[in-house]
């Protein structure tokens, strides 16, 4: 494969944080969240969706700490969550404190509505104590009374103004473990204001498009606003905003990152429209395989075409890739590393590429472990 300067991104420099053992900014891969809508005060019904989020890739999970329940089953919950929690604050800023004594890796608080900087102050003694980050979550439609006056509505320059006052309290208290984030439902104004923020601060951002919406226009806004962000460099982690299931998040999430080629995982799926060309079912055949291959984590390309008119083509470029002959004809054509490798009854084509991409998956990783191992065994060798 060619070196492709033109699909390089310059990412933004920035200091990096711990959210506990994940790191956020620097040089560090982007990480992807979402969060739970169970009541935390369930800790059982939260532990399980926690572990469905993070099963399907996520690298951090937050979970609303809106009342002394939640924080209550607080440490049950970290006790059993396989990533990093952080605690979503608002109103109470004791609820933060509870937090931090429970063991959240990291605080949320919004400057909108958690109160005086004596409050704010007492939140971040108890992070100090006990080693937690924080991240000033400000919110278009929670905007502090002051800046609403001075400003006559949400726009950038008032979201960026919270993030900074709120940054400067933390930094006057000698904390430096956290990151921002100026979310709006309005693609056009959280890009405006991300892009002021990142002119104005190193610390790591957090991004979102908040209350973005349904399943599909959802990751439609969310595609264009943090696909922007990212294109341009800006963005250390990113939470993609659904009402859905939280798992779509992590999916979404990722989908926006492989498409910027800045993170993979798992199996990302070529594939055409379909026409009167195609020489199987193509929409039936992909949501088939998107299904069968769901539980796939190494990454990987594979490209379902239902023509020669660009399968070929497109097949030279995935790790694994099918094309159709032509209408009605069961003689389409398996690509392995780019390469012409057999023909496929076209009934036979789901369960075959599954297999093939399970294959293909476990060489990958038994490779990885093979190198891994021998990178331990040259560390004891040098020592």
């Amino acid at each position: 494969m060619s070196v492709r300067p033109w699909r390089d991104i310059e990412r933004r420099k920035c200091r990096k944080i711990m959210v506990g053992n994940v790191p956020v900014g620097g040089d560090a891969p982007i990480s992807v969240q979402s969060m739970t809508n169970t009541l935390t005060s369930d800790a059982q019904a939260t532990i399980r969706q926690v572990n469905e989020i993070a099963e399907a890739g996520a690298d951090i999970v937050r979970v609303s700490c809106p009342d002394v329940e939640s924080t209550e089953a607080l440490p049950e919950i970290v006790k059993h969550s396989p990533v990093p929690l952080v605690a979503d604050i608002h109103f109470h800023y004791k609820r933060g404190i509870e937090a931090a004594k429970a063991g959240a890796a990291c605080l949320r608080i919004n400057p909108g509505n958690i109160g005086s900087e004596d409050r704010v102050k007492e939140v971040i003694k108890a992070a100090k104590d006990h080693g937690c980050a924080m991240r000033i979550g400000v919110n278009g439609g929670s905007l502090e009374k002051h800046l609403l006056e001075k400003y006559g509505e949400p726009c950038p320059e008032a979201m960026v103004e919270s993030g900074l006052d709120h940054a400067r309290i933390l930094q006057d208290n000698d904390f430096h473990e956290f990151k921002i984030s100026v979310k709006a439902s309005d693609v056009f104004l959280t890009v405006a204001a991300y892009h002021a923020l990142a002119d104005a601060i190193d610390c790591p951002l957090h991004l979102g498009v908040t209350e973005a919406g349904g399943m599909r226009i959802g990751s439609v806004k969310s595609a264009i606003g943090l696909g922007s962000l990212l294109w341009a460099g800006i963005g250390d982690t990113i939470r993609v905003s659904l009402s859905a299931d939280p798992v779509e998040e992590i999916k979404v999430g990722f989908d926006i990152l492989k498409s910027l080629n800045l993170r993979h995982r798992g199996v990302n799926v070529i594939s055409c429209p379909s026409c009167a060309r195609q020489g199987f079912e193509v929409i039936d055949t992909v949501e088939v395989l998107e299904q069968r291959l769901a539980h796939i984590t190494t990454p990987m390309t594979l490209s379902v075409i239902g023509c020669v008119v660009n399968g070929p083509g497109e097949a030279r470029e995935t790790d694994l890739g099918f094309t159709g002959g032509g209408a009605g004809k069961n003689n389409g054509m398996v690509y392995l590393d780019g390469t012409p490798n057999h023909k496929l009854d076209n009934d036979k084509l789901v369960d075959h590429l599954v297999e093939l991409v399970e294959k293909k998956a476990a060489e990958i990783e038994a490779q990885k472990a093979e190198e891994a191992e021998a990178g331990d065994a040259s560390v004891v060798a040098a020592e």
